[in-house]
């Protein structure tokens, strides 16, 4: 199962593609983006892992303008902040 991003209590919009193709052995990207309404700030962005049916979600990384980048120990090394400068750019790289 793939991370998925945790929707805003804002009034924008996160828009995610419905699936993404990886290649075993090959790095993919995880895009998120965060269409913000006016006078709206992303402060954070936290991906979840998906756990099986009637398990809580497992976090993954917490991207934080203020207090940097967060990724849990299990995907340490092997998930990175994909996008630049705002965090409306919420993409994740998923390594190998």
């Amino acid at each position: 199962t793939l991370p998925v991003p945790v929707s805003p209590t804002g009034g924008g919009r996160v828009e995610v593609p419905r699936s993404v193709t990886a290649v075993l052995g090959q790095d993919v990207v995880l895009p998120c983006r965060y269409r913000a309404q006016e006078q709206e700030q992303v402060v954070q962005v936290t991906w979840l892992k998906r756990g099986p049916a009637g398990a809580p979600p497992a976090e993954v990384a917490v991207l934080n303008p203020q207090h940097g980048e967060h990724v849990q120990e299990p995907f340490a090394g092997r998930v990175l902040r994909h996008g630049h400068g705002d965090l409306e750019d919420g993409d994740i790289l998923l390594r190998n």
